[in-house]
């Protein structure tokens, strides 16, 4: 049996400090989530708009204000095609960085631009005190795997391992589209997309707060 790597699907402890966030859908289901981090951006978000047309699958894209600000089309298109949205903060800031005050104002300014009820930390970093603050009002959603397609370090058949090696029934699987991203999103995406079809998995959508019990691990 294949050891999971932390920097893949975080340690079971870890979800205990967030104990209401999305970390992965209940159930015995073979379905998984995609979601998308970083975005929207016209060097790759369009491409995996298209992407997943054809192959007639929905994911969530947890957007970043700015770039919200600097392509409201292409946001208005990641909605028109039936997409779910997430706020992922203005200038994707890390809650441990930040005080309590200025991270929760930075996730606010990004509502001015995403309203949604979705919210990610950026790198899943945050602070118990500003995650409780932000479960009042927003369904938190982490992750069960992380494909690490933004580490440069690796390539495109690492990130297609990472996910295939340990996906699950009911994984929140982690994509960029991100300039970062795309040298291994691009190669790794359409494999992974096959392979688990391969597999017989779905691609289900997140559950609004408070309709559906999520596995903590």
């Amino acid at each position: 049996m294949l050891r999971v790597d932390p920097r893949i699907r975080p340690p079971k402890l870890a979800t205990r400090f967030f104990p209401d966030a999305i970390w992965r859908l209940s159930g015995n289901k073979k379905q998984v989530v995609l979601t998308f981090d970083d975005g929207p951006v016209p060097e790759v978000t369009p491409w995996v708009l298209k992407l997943l047309k054809e192959e007639n699958i929905k994911a969530c894209f947890f957007c970043v204000g700015e770039n919200v600000q600097r392509y409201p089309d292409l946001f208005q298109q990641i909605k028109a095609e039936g997409h779910q949205t997430g706020n992922h903060t203005f200038n994707h800031v890390q809650g441990l960085k930040k005080t309590d005050e200025t991270f929760l104002a930075n996730v606010e300014k990004a509502a001015g631009y995403i309203d949604s009820a979705f919210m990610r930390p950026p790198h899943g970093w945050m602070r118990q005190s500003q995650y409780r603050q932000l479960n009042q009002n927003y369904q938190v959603v982490m992750w069960d795997l992380i494909s690490r397609d933004y580490q440069a370090k690796i390539g495109p058949e690492t990130v297609v391992k990472n996910v295939l090696n340990f996906v699950r029934p009911g994984s929140v699987l982690i994509f960029h589209d991100s300039i970062k991203a795309q040298k291994n999103l691009k190669p790794a995406l359409p494999v992974v997309i096959k392979k688990l079809k391969e597999k017989g998995y779905q691609f289900a959508l997140l559950p609004e707060k408070g309709k559906q019990q999520t596995d903590k691990f």
